[in-house]
């Protein structure tokens, strides 16, 4: 029996110049899992403060065992990612990362 296949696009011309960052974080270690507590919330907050040029941003569960994480991030362009991480608010998250 065949199956049938729907097939979409996505149309981004609006978005020419559109960035996508995926950062994830894999637990190898139970002493992994207080270290990744401890970015969630920050990442999350820096996220909420809806920068300009964020256009979304998606939490990610790759696996549960071994733990990994991470997020994708939707940026309308590199600059305006650039602009964010040169930021006093992005270097804040820089310092508490470190």
């Amino acid at each position: 029996m065949r199956t049938r296949v729907e097939r979409r696009t996505v149309n981004l011309s609006a978005y020419p110049d559109l960035v996508v960052i995926y950062l994830g974080m894999r637990v190898n270690r139970i002493a992994g899992i207080k270290t990744l507590l401890g970015f969630g919330p920050k990442i999350s907050s820096s996220a909420a403060a809806q920068p300009d040029g964020l256009l979304r941003h998606e939490t990610v569960i790759y696996s549960l065992f071994p733990m990994h994480v991470g997020m994708r991030q939707y940026w309308r362009d590199a600059n305006s990612l650039l602009e964010w991480t040169r930021s006093v608010e992005a270097g804040l998250f820089q310092i508490m990362v470190t």
